[in-house]
């Protein structure tokens, strides 16, 4: 007798490892998905920060960025903001007021290409990003 094809024990064991990869690139999946939204938002901010920065160059006038602390927002001055996710915190570490959590701060960008402002912190669960301006030439860092 010739038999040809699977037996019920083998396609139930191969069907339980299919589901059981499927679960667990699901989970892995859906933790790095806020990951990925924070360090977007970022990346957002710290592009928002270059671009007022090159407007006052370009431009030969100061530029304003906005950081609504209160409502987690942020953009320059007279072009709207953006929004960050609910569960990000700001907070800004200014050289001469300290930390600062509420209010609306403001981050001036000089026709020279120098910035006054502080360093911008957000943060996520355990995860934290520091944003950094370089007063002089006006850089931008994250760590």
């Amino acid at each position: 007798m010739n038999n040809r094809g699977f037996t019920l024990l083998e396609v139930i064991i191969v069907l339980f490892l299919i589901s059981l990869i499927m679960g667990l690139t699901t989970l892995y999946f859906a933790n790095a998905l806020p990951t990925s939204k924070f360090n977007a938002a970022a990346r957002e901010l710290a592009a928002t920060i270059r671009y007022a920065r090159t407007l006052a160059l370009i431009k030969g006038k100061f530029q304003t960025l906005n950081i609504d602390l209160d409502a987690k927002k942020y953009g320059i001055e007279g072009r709207g903001d953006k929004s960050l996710d609910s569960g990000t915190t700001i907070t800004v570490l200014d050289p001469s007021a300290g930390e600062v959590r509420n209010g609306i701060y403001h981050v001036y960008f000089e026709p020279s290409g120098g910035v006054e402002g502080g360093t911008i912190v957000l943060a996520s669960g355990k995860k934290q990003i520091s944003i950094g301006l370089d007063p002089v030439v006006g850089s931008v860092v994250i760590k």
